[in-house]
């Protein structure tokens, strides 16, 4: 019994002395020279009593020498949240630099690349359909699960509905509706038209009178898919057709300056891109590589839950010399552009509009869906 005590005691003195060394080397500078005489006095006699001393020494040296550093540093007042704010400033910096340099997650707010990826997207619904789970403090629980909230939005005052547009608000991935002079957010998916009317799907139509409270429309908000992005994988290797691109808008004329936009990486440098629906021809030959852009090509359904891709398409209006609006459009990429194409071809501005973007933009690929965690697309991004 005495053994294992001894053996215990030394390894307890062994902690102290490393303990004491490090206090003494990191405070000489700040400690006086009696207090260095103190502990260099306390550190010998530890020392001493490790190489040779008994149990009675070995507890007796640690107790010492851990009692001259406590006098030599005494506690600060509130130290326990001044060592908690350290760590905290430690964990936010790491957490930075790794998505400065690693991975940076991203949000998809619009459609532009569905069904591969959905932006905030939504289901009509009666506000009689909330259930128990659509009220506090559930709401909370389910939307951390499932990205989903049940929403009512109703008129702040009375007056005509007015819709002008999708996505006309500062908001990405919802549209402003004017009523009364007051706005309200809808998402963008609400906005629907049927022949010349603009209405809310399930709710209030374009140029339709209400009073304050009506609801102009209620349902199920789907929050967009969030990814990660592989912030270093391009430093090492160049990018590939078929790649889910994040760019920087910074410098592209006809786009939101300072954001960032997410679309399929189409084009590389030097080639010559045409659009022969549904198919995307490269240099003259329709490109059928990597499986992805095959299935859009062949206009493929990628799920049950899932509409089937609409094809390669020409853009609508021309905003660059190198948008495509036209099958008769052919554009020659330079030696630091690409090509960028949403999947969901008829609701997508890219490249197809207002040209190329610059190498310099490139951000890096969007790697995996890490939420919404009941999402049917979380995983790895094809």
């Amino acid at each position: 019994m005495t053994f294992f005590r001894k053996r215990k005691a030394r390894k307890h003195l062994k902690a102290v002395l490393h303990h004491a060394r490090t206090f003494r080397a990191s405070r000489e500078d700040l400690l006086a020279q009696a207090e260095l005489a103190e502990i260099d006095a306390e550190l010998a006699k530890a020392q001493e009593a490790y190489r040779a001393g008994g149990l009675p020494e070995l507890e007796q040296a640690a107790e010492a020498l851990d009692a001259c550093v406590a006098r030599l540093n005494p506690p600060k007042p509130l130290a326990f949240l001044r060592e908690n704010f350290d760590v905290l400033v430690v964990a936010i910096s790491v957490a930075m630099a790794f998505r400065a340099y690693f991975y940076q997650p991203f949000k998809i707010p619009t459609g532009s690349m569905q069904p591969t990826l959905y932006g905030i997207h939504i289901e009509p619904r009666p506000p009689s359909a909330a259930g128990l789970l659509d009220r506090q403090p559930f709401k909370f629980a389910k939307w951390l699960v499932t990205g989903e909230s049940f929403k009512v939005i109703r008129a702040r005052a009375r007056g005509e509905v007015k819709i002008v547009g999708v996505g006309n608000s500062d908001k990405p991935g919802y549209t402003t509706v004017v009523v009364g002079g007051y706005p309200h957010l809808v998402p963008n998916d609400a906005v629907v038209r049927e022949g010349m009317s603009v209405m809310l799907k399930g709710g209030a139509r374009h140029g339709a009178t209400v009073r304050a409270g009506d609801v102009l429309w209620s349902g199920v908000v789907i929050s967009g898919d969030f990814v990660f992005v592989n912030r270093w994988k391009w430093n090492f290797c160049h990018p590939k057709r078929g790649e889910v691109m994040v760019f920087s808008t910074t410098g592209i004329r006809a786009l939101p300056q300072g954001t960032h936009y997410i679309k399929r990486m189409m084009g590389l440098p030097t080639e010559t891109l045409k659009i022969r629906p549904p198919e995307l021809l490269v240099n003259g030959t329709p490109v059928a590589e990597p499986e992805r852009v095959r299935q859009i090509a062949r206009r493929e359904r990628l799920a049950p839950w899932a509409p089937p891709y609409a094809g390669f398409n020409p853009g609508g209006e021309r905003q660059h010399a190198l948008s495509i609006i036209s099958a008769e459009d052919e554009v020659a990429l330079g030696p630091d552009q690409y090509y960028a194409m949403g999947d969901n071809s008829f609701n997508s501005a890219d490249s197809r509009y207002w040209g190329p973007v610059p190498e310099r933009n490139l951000l890096g690929p969007a790697t995996v869906v890490y939420w919404p965690l009941k999402s049917p697309r979380w995983g790895r991004i094809r």
